[in-house]
């Protein structure tokens, strides 16, 4: 049996509400995308350990990750590294992989058994915020949205929101739901900014709270990839590369080429830039920050998480534009 574990005494990240809700999460989330994957339990336990203690709350997952290998590897954390009541978790359900293949179901039976699954790999009963993970045409979204419900009504999820949905998807979710959704997640940063053309307009009209997921470019924006691939990066490995390519072309590269020059005259990191940013604009309740290892996720606690001057914000925009 595990030792409870004594609450902790956090630094002081700030918590905001997501949306109109009472929920709180801090303003940076740890996201689990590559554990279980490319964080093994030891690294892990200490990123766990070392956002705690920096004043971080939130936890982010999904069934999905790691063919559902990061849940459990959170749930085995649970009661022995940290207390299931010092922590919020997010998980999401409505991708599989079968035969290896990424799909979408969003059925209610396929979300419902997606969510005890879940529950059971975190050894918890509940968890804090519940997503369907992507917009399935093949289901109505009725009857997607009543899983979400009937897992908000039982207990099993304290809250419920949609995750990589559009601007319309999201707005017609709000509207017939019947009862709140109170987040949205969605990939945005200064490498990725069509949420604000219509996802963000419509998260802040139905009172939701954005959790935005990738804000450092899925890692282009901290500097590493200027001229080089290095080795060791995700972008060098055979699994990862994909991932970030996208945000390697000449229009990506001018955009941190500026973040990097904004970062070095304000005495300030790139990361840094890139999540004050973020964390500054309309709608957006936290940014879900996904260090492979313990080394990665000091250089993002290490941010200031200030606002930008109104200046050099105005520049970056202008640099990183959507055209």
């Amino acid at each position: 049996m595990a030792v409870p574990v004594p609450p902790r005494k956090l630094a002081a990240m700030q918590q905001r509400y997501v949306g109109n809700s009472g929920l709180r999460v801090s303003a940076l989330s740890l996201g689990t995308m590559s554990w279980a994957g490319e964080t093994d339990e030891q690294d892990a336990s200490e990123l766990l350990r070392t956002f705690l203690n920096a004043g971080g709350r939130h936890v982010d997952t999904a069934a999905s990750y790691s063919d559902g290998r990061s849940e459990a590897m959170i749930g085995s954390l649970l009661g022995d590294v940290v207390a299931r009541t010092e922590v919020s978790i997010s998980t999401k359900a409505g991708m599989t992989t079968p035969d290896g293949r990424r799909g979408v179901d969003t059925s209610r039976n396929a979300m419902l058994s997606g969510l005890e699954a879940s529950l059971a790999r975190l050894g918890t009963d509940y968890v804090d915020i519940w997503f369907a993970q992507a917009w399935d045409g093949n289901v109505p979204l009725e009857e997607t949205l009543s899983a979400l419900e009937y897992a908000v009504r039982t207990g099993r999820a304290r809250y419920a929101g949609v995750s990589n949905f559009n601007g319309w998807q999201t707005a017609k979710a709000a509207a017939i739901a019947g009862f709140p959704l109170v987040a949205a997640q969605a990939e945005y940063s200064f490498l990725e900014r069509k949420p604000e053309a219509e996802l963000i307009p419509a998260v802040e009209d139905a009172g939701l709270g954005l959790m935005a997921w990738a804000p450092l470019g899925r890692g282009v924006l901290t500097g590493k990839y200027r001229g080089s691939i290095p080795s060791g990066s995700r972008g060098a490995s055979a699994a990862g590369a994909g991932y970030v390519e996208p945000y390697l072309d000449g229009k990506a590269s001018r955009t941190v080429e500026a973040v990097c020059m904004a970062a070095k005259g304000l005495g300030r990191t790139p990361q840094d830039v890139s999540l004050s940013w973020l964390l500054s604009q309309h709608g957006v309740a936290t940014a879900i920050v996904g260090p492979r290892t313990p080394a990665q996720l000091k250089e993002i606690l290490d941010a200031q998480l200030t606002p930008l001057p109104p200046e050099i914000a105005c520049a970056l925009e202008d640099a990183s534009a959507t055209a």
